[in-house]
């Protein structure tokens, strides 16, 4: 393909007929509304008819009608084509059938629309409109706009081509990436996956191999539509068996393999459970192609239960906190059928990320081989720390418009008190101790011991143990992550399988049922406090609880039912006995309050973070130590060598 004809972007539409992310593809008409704080553009509903889709890259257009393009998908997010590649302008190409008007539309970085040009479209045309990329340095976008004549106007086909380059820019070249699947007991969704893969036209010169990693016990081969899957992906297809070792172990092992191969320019992380937008990891190589430096190029998060909710933009990391943060003027959550990209003022500006969920992620393999793999560290933060260790090397990070996929969003989840407490804490603080650049880590040490307080007046014994367990793994070095990847994980569910408050019943007939203790002239609030006066206070109310004995009829039964939405530490702290169900609906627990364990914990909790704080300068010059060894190829590679468990022979 010659440099000059090379597609960025293609204009592309759900065949599916769903009409809940048709608006991600094509947008309807928009009118002007005053509101206090100025005038501002909101969607005006209209029927958005799935007939209208002709084909992957075919719309068509009834008799007098307009229909906007400027949507997630197909708008051009110039500002990070300006800001990160070597483009000084790109090229619009539009071919259609029948009579109207091309309009083509550039936004600032506040969301300002500015008409850039029109074009008349007669029976067959194929337009080519040059652009030009210098006024984006802080954001904005392309679009255009199709308005049919006096007959029936159908989009053939478009695309966003590459233009001339800045001066002194090397040639891009057209690279090709290995696609890495870690996959656990998710059969159905993974072989899905693959035949989504298998069936996208525009990844068939781009991607080299699908290389998926089965971790599981229920094996990917032996799912009903894996034959098809398999088919349709031929010998770009290998499945890989090994033992559990996590996210982080599935996608070493896809990092290794790439490079072991030595063809791909780069490999696509990807989860199990998502649906993919095919075109979005077209763009993301396209995208890392063109990229001034190495770049690691993400995709964003889309809902899976509500197909328009943009989840997750673009993500950092506090430096002070040392926690998961939205990027500075974006937002969780924005449902892009209700406010759409015209009428979204934040999602023009251009944001910038420390690092992008692995849910879809591509790295080119030159990062590899400077920075290493995965941190061994099982699943959590392992995304995160490749991130700033990248950042660190010289290696930024795009969160990239345009490349998404659909995953269930973490909202839905409450995954900070199951057993993935343990993996939550250890990581966050080593990640925090090889990269935070506070002396004895800023606020986390602190925020941490208020954590674990919060556990235990919330009667939450068992996420407080696995919590204190992790900051004692923490504390005992860095030597053991690699030799304990293959095990943690049964050690951790095991110490957990120990406590009341973690055994689910799904049946509301095992548990006890409830007997209300004495009535309360106030009842325990289910809204979290709005200010810190009030957190203080519900705080010291909580604690002031545990020290109290506990009434024999919260022992024999649970006073209260409690559901997962209200379940916070200022509801329950108020509590001695509550049914409290699950995050996801499938049972509830049974918390008692434990007076006894409650003053041992707080106790243990308040020396394990004495102890960080005083020896973290020594613990963060050892585990910087000892990172190119524990994300080099070679400590990989003997732990991923290991064989599989006797139960899951090939």
């Amino acid at each position: 393909m010659n440099g000059s004809e090379r597609v960025l972007a293609r204009v592309v539409f759900p065949t599916d007929g769903d009409l809940d992310v048709l608006p991600l593809y094509v947008d309807g008409q928009q009118v002007p509304v005053a509101v206090e704080e100025g005038t501002t553009v909101l969607p005006v509903p209209y029927d958005q008819n799935p007939d209208q889709v002709l084909g992957r890259r075919s719309y068509r257009i009834g008799h007098g009608e307009r229909v906007s393009f400027a949507t997630y998908f197909n708008a051009f997010p110039a500002g990070y084509w300006r800001r990160w590649t070597s483009l000084a302008s790109i090229r619009l190409r539009v071919r259609t059938t029948g009579p109207g008007t091309l309009v083509v539309y550039r936004s600032s970085a506040r969301g300002t629309t500015a008409r850039v040009t029109s074009r008349h479209l007669d029976s067959s045309a194929e337009e080519l409109v040059p652009l030009p990329l210098d006024t984006f340095a802080d954001g904005g976008w392309y679009w255009f706009d199709l308005v049919a004549g006096p007959g029936e106007l159908v989009l053939d086909r478009a695309e966003w081509l590459a233009g001339e380059a800045v001066a002194g820019a090397q040639p891009a070249r057209q690279g090709t990436v290995t696609v890495g699947i870690t996959t656990f007991n998710r059969p159905v969704y993974c072989t899905a996956l693959l035949a989504q893969l298998g069936g996208a036209e525009e990844l068939r010169e781009v991607v080299d191999e699908v290389v998926v990693v089965d971790q599981g016990t229920k094996a990917v081969r032996a799912d009903s539509g894996f034959p098809t899957a398999a088919t349709a992906l031929g010998p770009r297809l290998r499945v890989l068996e090994q033992a559990n070792l996590g996210g982080s172990g599935g996608f070493a092992r896809a990092m290794m393999e790439t490079l072991d191969v030595g063809v791909s320019d780069h490999v696509l992380l990807l989860d199990d459970d998502v649906v993919c937008e095919p075109e979005g990891i077209a763009r993301a190589v396209a995208f890392a192609d063109h990229a001034r430096t190495p770049t690691v190029v993400g995709g964003h998060m889309f809902s899976m239960y509500e197909r328009s909710v943009l989840h997750a933009w673009a993500e950092r990391v506090l430096p002070w906190q040392f926690r998961w943060s939205p990027a500075a003027a974006t937002r969780h959550d924005h449902d892009l059928s209700t406010s759409n990209l015209r009428s979204t003022p934040w999602l023009h500006r251009r944001s910038a990320a420390d690092y992008n969920g692995w849910w879809m992620c591509l790295v080119p393999t030159a990062v590899l081989r400077d920075v290493g793999l995965s941190l061994p560290v099982f699943i959590k933060w392992d995304d995160a720390e490749f991130g700033l260790r990248a950042r660190e090397a010289g290696y930024p990070t795009v969160s990239l418009p345009g490349a998404a996929v659909w995953h269930v969003p973490w909202t839905d989840k409450d995954d900070s008190v199951d057993w993935q407490a343990y993996f939550h804490a250890r990581n966050r603080f080593v990640t925090a101790l090889l990269h935070s650049p506070f002396e004895h880590g800023g606020r986390m040490v602190r925020e941490s011991l208020a954590i674990q307080l919060k556990h235990l007046v919330a009667m939450q014994y068992s996420a407080a143990d696995l919590r204190e367990q992790a900051l004692l793994d923490v504390l005992a070095g860095p030597a053991a992550l690699h030799e304990q990847l293959p095990t943690k994980l049964g050690e951790v569910r095991a110490r957990r399988a120990r406590f009341e408050d973690a055994r689910v019943a799904t049946d509301p007939d095992q548990l006890a049922p409830v007997r209300p203790g004495r009535p309360r002239k106030r009842d325990q609030r289910a809204e979290q406090p709005r200010d810190r006066v009030g957190r203080l206070v519900a705080a010291a109310r909580g604690v002031a609880r545990q020290l109290t004995p506990v009434p024999e009829s919260a022992r024999l039964a649970p006073d209260r039912e409690v559901s997962s939405a209200d379940a916070g530490w200022w509801t329950l702290s108020g509590l001695d006995s509550a049914l409290v169900s699950t995050t996801d609906g499938t049972g509830a627990s049974w918390h008692r309050r434990d007076r006894r364990h409650v003053i041992a914990a707080t106790r243990r909790a308040t020396l394990v973070h004495q102890r960080l704080l005083r020896d973290w300068p020594r613990l963060a010059a050892e585990y910087r130590a000892a990172l190119p060894d524990l994300v080099g190829v070679d400590a990989w590679r003997k732990t991923l060598d290991q064989p599989l468990p006797g139960d899951r022979v090939p």
